[in-house]
């Protein structure tokens, strides 16, 4: 009698507490209002031509033809996904090293840390306008060290004004993707390193036989949002190169900008929304499919 109601406590102890479909519903609402309804507005407007005033008029794949034909949304693809690559190239290994120091108890770990966050603090606005002020050629710093930046205009040709754009990305996110990587590195065993220490393995061995290993899904997961990042990146931008010199840092997102409230052409401005998730999306699953994240995933539920 006692193991029956031992057994019928269990289970309704398990039925309580999992959870059930309801609790889902207020996140699905949500996001329906606010993702997927704006989308399909967004899909539906890149059939249409609108400048903004009346009603919008169904001209078909217009749009599309006159996105994909046009030299200056082709190159915006490739500056993108430069600076994409670019964003995940310098912020990778920086975030998993500060992150994986972040995690030690080494002296004034919490105050050092504390400092290097700051940047965490501020929009994208305010640390556009920051660099903008500190790098302007006549008053900024380059001026000041002619023997270093030469004429100090480094927003006048394509290489320095990319390689600008990227040092303010890395500035502004590695304590981001630093923070992934600390709660990551905190969470590995130390019972493993322990017993690799008791093996003779020096600092450097543990930390790329089995720090680096652990922190296979953090890296994933940075990956993806540096991606996803990368190309819906705007404000640094429109506030420290607008495009320039000439069309040269045009980016996608900044193209979009463009065409739609600048040149008032939603319709060709929806269309490059679209064209922007299609390749988030894309590489994110080319993430996913490459580092054998689902596979493992699979394998851990089957367990």
């Amino acid at each position: 009698m006692t193991t029956q109601t031992t057994r019928a406590r269990s289970a309704g102890a398990t039925h309580v507490g999992r959870p059930g479909f309801a609790w889902a519903i207020p996140a699905t609402v949500f996001f329906a209002l606010f993702a997927i309804a704006p989308l399909i507005m967004v899909a539906v407007l890149s059939f249409m031509s609108w400048n903004g005033l009346g009603s919008p008029a169904f001209v078909g794949l217009d749009n599309w033809t006159r996105v994909f034909d046009d030299p200056v949304m082709i190159e915006s693809i490739w500056l993108s996904l430069l600076l994409t690559v670019l964003g995940v190239a310098l912020q990778t290994p920086l975030s998993i090293l500060l992150g994986v120091w972040a995690a030690g108890r080494q002296r004034n770990r919490a105050v050092l840390s504390a400092i290097y966050f700051v940047p965490l603090l501020l929009s994208s606005t305010a640390v556009s306008v920051l660099w903008r002020g500190l790098l302007d050629p006549n008053f900024g710093v380059p001026s000041e060290i002619t023997w270093l930046f030469g004429d100090g205009n480094l927003f006048g040709e394509q290489a320095t004004a990319i390689g600008v754009l990227a040092f303010v990305s890395t500035w502004q996110f590695t304590p981001f993707h630093t923070l992934l990587y600390q709660g990551a590195a905190r969470a590995i065993p130390p019972v493993l390193h322990q017993a690799a220490e008791i093996d003779g393995a020096g600092r450097y061995r543990r930390f790329f036989h089995i720090t680096l290993p652990q922190l296979r899904n953090a890296v994933i997961t940075s990956t993806i949002l540096m991606v996803v990042g990368g190309l819906t990146t705007f404000e640094t931008v429109l506030i420290l190169t607008q495009g320039g010199p000439g069309t040269d840092t045009t980016i996608t997102a900044f193209y979009m900008y463009q065409k739609a409230f600048k040149g008032f052409d939603f319709g060709a401005g929806a269309a490059i929304a679209l064209v922007l998730v299609a390749a988030a999306t894309v590489v994110s699953l080319i993430v996913v499919r490459v580092s054998g994240y689902d596979k493992m995933r699979s394998a851990m539920e089957g367990l």
